[in-house]
């Protein structure tokens, strides 16, 4: 009987590893998608008007850092989720 408990404490704690890291790698695909498309809108800003390119720029820097946000998000969840 003291085996059987033995091996449902591993298996839940398996398992909250698997569910930690699973939660982190969908958490940190938002982020991805969300950078792509800030960095390629910028550039087709760019190019389309190069006198306003400092300005494009400076936000596209503000929205990646937001945008990383999230994924730091994610992490810190992963971890209290990993430790908890």
């Amino acid at each position: 009987m003291i085996e059987l408990l033995a091996q449902a404490d591993n298996a839940v704690d398996g398992l909250k590893a698997v569910g930690a890291g699973l939660g982190y790698g969908l958490a940190a695909i938002g982020p991805g998608v969300g950078i792509g498309l800030v960095v390629g809108n910028a550039i087709t800003a760019m190019a389309r008007q190069p006198e306003a390119a400092g300005m494009a720029r400076t936000t596209m820097f503000l929205g990646i850092a937001f945008t990383e946000a999230l994924a730091l998000i994610g992490f810190v969840v992963f971890i209290l989720l990993n430790f908890a």
